[in-house]
């Protein structure tokens, strides 16, 4: 196992993709995602499906939220029918700062047991601008064997353990969404505006500099240790939406070289559907 950065620079990543010696994810997600991958990509980048492969999702979100995890052994038939073996390096990228899929890819990988597995900082754009190779049209792959699984190794949350985390003060629950659809002002996606008891607003931009870089190491501690106080991982609890731009705090508190906390992978879309108690206006 070797411990590489969470996140990799595009000066460092650009010469292992010129040499071939790094395998390539495009998780670029949302409207005409696809298209937009036949058009551009990185030479190279296999395209990966949110809704397909990173998420098995149900017909009734109520059970699960927008975007469940898939089933661990399906997750590794995917990798394998992208060429992904355990020894492979994998950098994932997107078209949003980590924040469109690149991040849940990167949570699942990790939690797979994988360890050579980096975000691309400031994804396909900042790629073009000092000249990755790009190309169009579709990627050859090349399958191997099943990559072997167990089970999740990450700790993830249940909406029944976000429940009783609501009363209990040892706990902490951090919701990564944007100031106004915590507060209750709006809520463009799901059914029911607000956010969870006692949960602490920590928008996922936050993460960022002004340039849409993740911030260093050093000042991504500094915030996140003022922000998590005495609570450890198995009591600190991240969620978003749907559990996908979650993961680009847990990504960010990962690259701070801080514990990775449990995932709520169920988030607000889960919540929101369950007759839970809901807060607005709240800072």
């Amino acid at each position: 196992m070797e411990n590489i950065a969470p996140i990799i620079q595009v000066e460092e990543a650009l010469p292992l993709v010129k040499s071939k010696s790094v395998l390539l994810i495009d998780a670029t997600n949302g409207l005409n995602a696809k298209s937009n991958y036949i058009k551009e990509h990185i030479k190279g980048a296999l395209h990966i499906d949110l809704n397909s492969q990173l998420s098995h999702i149900e017909e009734d979100v109520a059970k699960g939220g927008r975007h469940p995890l898939p089933k661990i052994e399906d997750f590794s038939k995917t990798l394998s029918e992208m060429g992904i073996s355990p020894q492979s390096h994998v950098i994932v990228y997107d078209n949003n700062k980590g924040a469109n899929s690149a991040s849940r890819f990167w949570w699942m990988m990790k939690s797979m047991g994988h360890d050579k597995i980096q975000v691309l900082n400031g994804g396909i754009q900042e790629a073009k601008k000092i000249n990755f190779p790009m190309a169009s049209g579709f990627e050859k792959t090349e399958p191997v064997k099943v990559y072997p699984v167990e089970d999740w190794k990450l700790p993830i949350a249940t909406m029944e353990e976000v429940e009783k985390a609501t009363e209990n003060k040892e706990y902490l629950i951090i919701d990564v969404r944007e100031p106004a659809r915590y507060l209750g002002q709006y809520e463009p996606i799901d059914l029911i505006a607000g956010h969870i008891p006692g949960a602490l607003n920590i928008p996922l931009t936050t993460n960022l500099d002004a340039d849409g870089f993740f911030l260093p190491p050093v000042k991504l501690r500094e915030k996140y240790i003022k922000a998590l106080g005495n609570t450890d991982q198995e009591h600190t609890i991240v969620h978003c939406g749907s559990g996908v731009t979650a993961c680009h705090t847990l990504l960010a508190i990962s690259y701070a070289g801080l514990p990775i906390p449990k995932l709520y992978v169920g988030s607000w879309s889960e919540w929101s559907r369950n007759d839970k108690p809901i807060k607005t206006n709240e800072r």
